[in-house]
């Protein structure tokens, strides 16, 4: 992509530090979010809690919807918190250097 941003959204198992649903969208709109959420749940079932940072494809009503009907508690990261995240944090390091370095 020459021009502009993709964006990645990973639904992570904090126990295993599995990624249990991934994709990319050229939008930050939080239907594609909502779609790897819906993904997550139907191969593995509700999280107990989903822990996100307060963007807005997270604060959206699509996605606390889909969290509220599935009978999850939400957390969101306080605001410039990066530590409250720290697992997904790591792997967008990870990927970045990966592959920036391929």
């Amino acid at each position: 992509m020459r021009r502009g941003f993709l964006y990645l959204v990973a639904i992570m198992d904090w126990h295993t530090r599995k990624v249990l649903s991934w994709r990319i969208s050229n939008t930050l709109e939080a239907q594609f979010c909502v779609e790897t959420l819906n993904e997550a749940i139907h191969k593995f079932g509700p999280p107990e809690i989903m822990n996100t940072d307060q963007g807005s494809q997270f604060t959206s009503f699509a996605w606390t919807d889909r969290l509220r009907r599935s009978g999850v508690r939400i957390s969101m990261d306080g605001k410039g918190r990066f530590r409250d995240n720290i697992f997904i944090k790591r792997l967008w390091r990870t990927l970045k250097y990966e592959w920036a370095a391929a």
